[in-house]
């Protein structure tokens, strides 16, 4: 095994995910009692490692890019805030 390679817990379809549309996140119920999470974007750039943000487990998650939901860009309000 490589060194460098993470020890991955786990290999989860993305199917079984729960997918955010507002936080454009995936997660996943991780062990510990919190999730698994991956967000839109790093999937697009072809990662595959989700994270627990309590614990140090990871798992890899199976997806083919072609069946991602497209990223939605955050609106731009086009003005410029006044603070008095």
């Amino acid at each position: 095994m490589d060194e460098d390679e993470p020890t991955i817990y786990d290999e989860i379809e993305i199917e079984d995910m729960t997918y955010d549309a507002t936080t454009q996140m995936y997660h996943y119920p991780c062990p510990c009692g919190d999730k698994f999470e991956i967000a839109l974007v790093d999937l697009l750039d072809e990662e595959d490692i989700a994270v627990c943000p309590s614990c140090s487990l990871m798992v890899r998650v199976i997806f083919e890019v072609d069946n991602l939901p497209k990223v939605k860009e955050a609106p731009s309000s086009g003005g410029v805030a006044v603070v008095a």
